[in-house]
């Protein structure tokens, strides 16, 4: 526990996700509810289908929102606060919490809470992840009719590009 305390106290990235998570560090590690999934970390990593990290690593030529007239950044912020496209999502999870803000420590520590606000939080990043993905790869395809899955990736899967590494 130390090491891992001492590693988290100097990190080289996901600064978002160890601010949301080090306070609770303790109770988020011996909590008998819950198990992550991968829409779940896309939204506490920043690291999934939001335009910003998209651009970042030259799968987007922007990083605006598709889903906004005005484009403003496609953030984990921007999804999960603002984006009107998500607003029933987020009623529902709002009114599921009881309140409350919905920055990434506010949902983990509802996530550490208990397993309703647990899965109220899994529900949330499950529906609108899963809409944001089937959108962009609409998108893509309209957009790029050539281009499939992207650089690396073969129908959701890693792929390795040398065989003398694992996918």
């Amino acid at each position: 526990m130390v090491a891992w305390r001492q590693r988290l106290s100097q990190p080289s990235a996901g600064h978002a996700t160890i601010v949301a998570v080090s306070p609770l560090f303790e109770e988020w590690l011996g909590r008998s509810h819950g198990a992550l999934t991968y829409r779940m970390t896309q939204v506490l990593t920043g690291h999934g289908c939001f335009e910003r990290y998209l651009h970042r690593i030259g799968r987007e030529e922007a990083p605006g929102c598709h889903h906004c007239a005005d484009s403003p950044e496609d953030t984990v912020d921007h999804t999960v606060h603002e984006c009107p496209a998500w607003e029933g999502h987020r009623r529902v999870l709002v009114e599921a919490l009881g309140g409350g803000g919905l920055s990434r420590p506010a949902l983990v520590q509802a996530m550490v809470r208990g397993e309703r606000e647990w899965d109220a939080v899994a529900f949330f990043c499950e529906a609108v992840m899963l809409e944001k993905e089937a959108t962009e790869r609409q998108r893509v395809r309209t957009s790029h009719p050539g281009r499939r899955a992207g650089p690396g990736r073969h129908h959701g899967r890693r792929v390795s590009r040398d065989n003398s590494r694992p996918p």
